[in-house]
């Protein structure tokens, strides 16, 4: 019965029932001590002895003997339990913290930047966790006996030699292309279009050449879409004068809103200015935003097209990152063109036609297209030869406030022009006062006041120009209060004919490629 009971002490799982016990809490081992240690030492008996020095020791296992510590019976439990601790710490191998690696795998720059900072050179990721081996793993391409290119394929090599063989190639083809875009002019035409830059041999007029042909490569995506874009002015339709507008900012505002999303305003005294002037002048829309987005807008603003000729951004010249408008692709005389916008980069190349106003920031009160109007129907109205140089005396001014001023000045001196006329011939007849001002007395077609007579009533030609103007535009406005709706409807039928006729031809032409057009 006793070998019975000692004997599992002698097996291995008898160290990890010891293990156990030592991990167990303090009372808990001292009750285990207390309850479980023998009346006395036992000495086990001589055929057990013997039958465990027959049998071979394993190195991998501790030897325990007979008599342990744990079970004396002076020993106190406590001490017993903390020196087994001890030991079990003391045989255990350390082991280094392992990375967390649910963030992902750590960064190594760290490291690799301070073995660059203390001259070791670039170092690779340690696989090993192991310190003494970090030297195995460097980049510097010195570590074995084989150099870097022993480690390329011979089709790596074969698609290397390919692409060098194409860059030769390409290179070659360019140089020859530069070369021959470099060569005399074919025509007569490319000669005179390019005066100067003659045929001739020479390093200069090569280079002359090759970069007026890239330049004419390149006008197709900078310059205007047409050479000439307003069609050839005919005399009996046509004001004498232009007045080109700009859209952004002087006729209109727009502005974006996370509310509200995009809005456009239209500025105050638009239609009166307009209208007003069309009796005038020759309408011309020129603006750099894009065609898509400019007609939807100028149909809310110009319902009754009194604008008569939409330029868009198509039209415009592209030169050092801006939008130019050139004039002179208008095929009119720039003598009698006028163009207000609210950027000097777009009149950068005819300045002297150009009126820069400030722009409209969407303020409801605003007159200065109304302040504007006395101006342009002065230079209109009086027939002036050539605007540009009446624009230049403006310059740096307050337009409408320097205008009236010299209206005001000329108004005195006619004013004391007439009365002294009046004073030395006080019997003179109207017809005879409007000879002496270079005015002939003739009745108009329908009933209006002659010149003489309104200068006999004191009146300036200028002012009579005026009234005459705001007759007109009273005519129009009745015009389109009573025959506006009209206008609409049969403009949007005839859109209505246009749009459906267009997609007859489109159905008609797609039908006819599979050859079931019409018989």
């Amino acid at each position: 019965m006793l070998s019975r009971a000692v004997l599992p002490l002698t097996r291995p799982n008898a160290l990890a029932s010891t293990l156990r016990l030592s991990s167990l809490p303090v009372t808990h081992s001292r009750w285990y001590a207390k309850n479980n240690k023998p009346k006395a030492s036992y000495k086990l008996p001589d055929s057990i002895k013997q039958s465990q020095a027959e049998k071979p020791t394993q190195p991998s296992q501790q030897e325990y003997s007979a008599s342990q510590a744990e079970f004396d019976t002076n020993a106190d439990a406590q001490s017993n339990t903390a020196n087994q601790t001890a030991e079990l710490t003391e045989k255990a191998a350390p082991q280094q913290p392992l990375p967390d690696l649910t963030q992902g795998i750590p960064s190594t720059l760290a490291a690799e930047l301070e073995a660059r900072s203390k001259g070791r050179g670039p170092t690779a990721l340690n696989l090993t966790e192991d310190p003494s081996r970090s030297d195995e793993y460097t980049d510097d391409g010195h570590g074995g006996d084989i150099p870097k290119d022993g480690y390329v394929s011979s089709l790596d090599r074969r698609r290397a030699r390919t692409a060098n063989l194409m860059y030769a190639l390409f290179l070659l083809a360019g140089a020859g292309g530069v070369a021959y875009l470099g060569r005399n002019w074919d025509t007569e035409e490319e000669e005179r279009i390019h005066p100067d830059v003659p045929s001739g041999w020479g390093l200069g007029l090569w280079y002359n050449r090759v970069k007026a042909r890239f330049s004419d490569l390149t006008s197709y995506y900078k310059d205007p879409a047409f050479p000439k874009l307003l069609p050839d002015e005919d005399p009996n339709l046509r004001q004498p004068y232009t007045l080109v507008l700009s859209l952004e900012d002087l006729l209109v505002h727009s502005e974006w809103s996370r509310e509200h999303g995009w809005r456009v305003a239209k500025r105050p005294g638009v239609d009166y200015f307009l209208r007003y002037l069309n009796q005038y002048y020759e309408l011309v829309l020129f603006t750099s935003v894009p065609s898509m987005m400019a007609d939807q807008v100028l149909r809310k603003l110009d319902p009754f097209r009194i604008i008569r000729w939409p330029l868009f951004r198509e039209a415009t010249r592209y030169k050092d990152g801006e939008y130019i408008k050139d004039l002179a692709y208008l095929n009119r005389d720039l003598s009698k063109v006028i163009l207000i916008d609210t950027k000097e980069e777009h009149a950068r190349l005819q300045p002297e036609n150009a009126i820069i106003l400030k722009k409209w920031n969407g303020e409801p009160k605003d007159k200065t297209l109304v302040a504007l109007i006395p101006l342009l129907e002065y230079l209109a109205g009086m027939g002036v030869e050539d605007v540009r140089p009446v624009l230049k005396s403006f310059e740096g001014t307050d337009i409408p406030v320097e205008f009236a001023k010299r209206e005001k000045a000329m108004r005195e001196r006619f004013q004391k022009e007439l009365g002294e006329e009046q004073k030395k011939r006080p019997k003179l007849s109207m017809g005879s006062l409007a000879s002496a001002f270079g005015l002939k007395s003739t009745r108009t077609l329908d009933g209006e006041q002659t010149p003489s007579e309104g200068l006999a009533q004191g009146k300036m030609l200028w002012d009579q120009i005026r009234e005459r103007g705001q007759k007109n535009y009273e005519m129009m406005e009745k015009e389109i209060r009573e025959n506006g709706e009209k206008w609409l409807a049969e403009m949007a039928a005839e859109e209505e004919k246009a749009r459906q006729e267009q997609m007859d031809q489109m159905k008609g032409s797609f039908t006819s490629m599979f050859g079931a057009g019409k018989q």
